[in-house]
């Protein structure tokens, strides 16, 4: 996934900016602008569809969320809701609720809920898989490395040392995890996915005309990944929590769920501020998420890369911008 307001290059070779971003899916690529976003799913035909919405934005960007740290907890929250949203609908348009359907009638679960909630069915469904998401990202990278710690809390110098061990278990407890779904035949191609959606975006980037042989020598790796978004939030975790000092355990662990959300707002301002510049130090705090996206990025082979294209070309047309 690459955050918004990524950097352009024009025909002179100059920098402009735009506000494409993008997230790998199944079978497919999103492509994401300012007011629309749009999905390009392979078909089990073989054919491209694609399909173009409006970004429907959860959160106003007027009063408290206009500001830098609460637009990023904005931003973040939307983007979880969106991408449940959209994966559930590449997974149909991909084929893989056919073959997951059984023959014969719903189940009376099945039809209660659909008497329950009517049409609203489907979005109480993505909010509860945000919510069920959410909850097992807080338990995993937050509550197991407070147990973690507590263990060590005897043989520690201070309360300070705490919150440096909690984010060494859960910088490791993050990369464990990546790794084991790395091995996934399924991630894997999400995986492919993700480096045609870099690939392309870098080869819009550096104003290339958009066709599968100019995106193929691009890089897969991006600096405002959503990867390396995830592993600024491990370390920006690590130095928020070494001010937050108290070794009573329930304490410690309210602390570490309700700062959840300013921690990712502070993180989506590191990795804005990353896209803009192209200093050293910039280069130094990328390093890490590139080394990681080696891993969550993979080569794609033509078909990918033309699924990334066509979201892409779908929305400049709709934002109005050059491809």
């Amino acid at each position: 996934m690459l955050l918004g307001n990524k950097l352009g290059a024009d025909d002179a070779g100059r920098v402009r900016r735009t506000n494409i971003g993008g997230q790998a899916i199944i079978e497919g690529v999103m492509m994401r602008g300012k007011k629309m976003y749009s999905i390009a799913v392979r078909t089990p035909e073989g054919s491209i569809c694609v399909e173009d919405k409006d970004v429907d934005n959860i959160f106003s960007r007027n009063g408290i969320f206009k500001f830098p740290v609460f637009r990023g907890i904005a931003a973040f929250i939307e983007s979880m809701v969106m991408g449940v949203k959209i994966i559930m609908r590449s997974a149909k348009l991909a084929g893989l609720d056919d073959e997951t359907e059984e023959d014969g009638e719903p189940s009376k679960f099945e039809k209660f809920l659909e008497d329950k909630f009517g049409d609203k069915l489907a979005d109480y469904l993505i909010y509860f898989s945000v919510a069920v998401s959410l909850l097992f990202s807080i338990v995993l990278f937050f509550m197991l490395p407070v147990f973690v710690g507590g263990l060590f809390k005897n043989s520690l110098p201070g309360t300070w040392a705490l919150g440096i061990i909690e984010g060494l278990v859960r910088i490791a407890i993050f990369l464990g995890y990546i790794f084991a779904i790395s091995k996934m035949k399924e991630i894997q191609r999400v995986f492919q996915y993700h480096g045609a959606e870099h690939k392309t975006i870098n080869c819009f980037e550096h104003g290339e005309e958009l066709t599968v042989e100019n995106v193929r020598k691009h890089t897969r790796l991006h600096k405002r990944c959503g990867t390396s978004f995830l592993l600024i939030v491990m370390i920006i975790s690590m130095f928020v929590f070494f001010f937050v000092r108290t070794d009573n355990f329930a304490l410690r662990l309210l602390s570490r769920i309700v700062l959840v959300p300013f921690i990712a707002g502070i993180s989506y301002e590191v990795i804005q501020w990353a896209g803009r510049s192209e200093n050293r130090l910039v280069a130094l705090v990328s390093k890490p998420g590139f080394m990681l996206q080696n891993i969550t990025t993979a080569e794609p082979d033509d078909g990918q890369m033309e699924c990334a294209i066509a979201a892409m070309k779908s929305v400049l047309e709709a934002e109005g911008e050059n491809g």
